[in-house]
């Protein structure tokens, strides 16, 4: 498949399609919650790749350009948005009186799935994938039409909206943060991998590790 302007919005249209049931009712078809994810990931990756070859040798180039560095630069990125987020945690907690319910519903996502399953599904699937579809392709396209100090701004936003299903103001701004904050270190560092590293420590500790609720 020829890459061309079509097929990102295609693919980007098709995120919304397959994270929309995933939101609404935490669940893709007959997959629960992290089955679906891990699917609709590994299908938006293998789309992306399929639509712009160019991406297999961006991510070679990545790898073989300072790869440590980026890998430390994820890990201490993730603990910041981290710590970002737990001072959220306290404040929205405060300030808002719906904030607990709705960081509780987040954490409604995990269902029945051990933490073992989620946990191997982040680190092999959903968190290296996410980045390589949104930050990696998504917002990599935005910067190459828009200009690279701002196309990660769209990226972002999209990102946010595909959770607006969830009905969950907490969860949206959440992916809203998420999405600004990636999006600024792709923009900055133009690595898929530092954004990949960052993305799966940050999921383990949130929803494993040192949950927020």
């Amino acid at each position: 498949m020829r890459f061309s302007g079509r097929s990102t919005v295609l693919l980007a249209i098709l995120a919304a399609v397959l994270f929309g049931p995933l939101m609404a009712r935490r669940r893709l078809g007959p997959l629960d919650f992290w089955w679906g994810m891990s699917l609709a990931v590994v299908a938006l990756v293998t789309l992306s790749y399929l639509a712009d070859k160019s991406q297999r040798s961006y991510l070679l180039q990545d790898w073989r350009e300072g790869v440590g560095k980026k890998i430390g630069l994820g890990l201490l990125s993730a603990l910041l948005l981290y710590g970002i987020f737990w001072f959220g945690n306290t404040v929205s907690r405060a300030v808002l009186p719906s904030a607990g319910k709705e960081i509780e519903a987040v954490y409604a996502f995990r269902q029945n799935a051990t933490a073992i399953r989620i946990g191997l599904l982040i680190v092999l699937i959903i968190g290296p994938g996410e980045e390589l579809f949104w930050r990696g392709f998504l917002q990599r396209r935005c910067q190459n039409r828009l200009g690279h100090s701002s196309g990660w701004l769209p990226a972002a936003g999209f990102y946010a909206l595909v959770h607006v299903g969830s009905r969950n103001l907490m969860l949206v701004l959440s992916a809203l943060v998420c999405g600004l904050y990636w999006g600024a270190l792709y923009a900055r560092f133009r690595s898929a991998i530092l954004v990949a590293v960052s993305h799966t420590l940050w999921d383990l500790l949130t929803f494993i590790i040192f949950p927020l609720a």
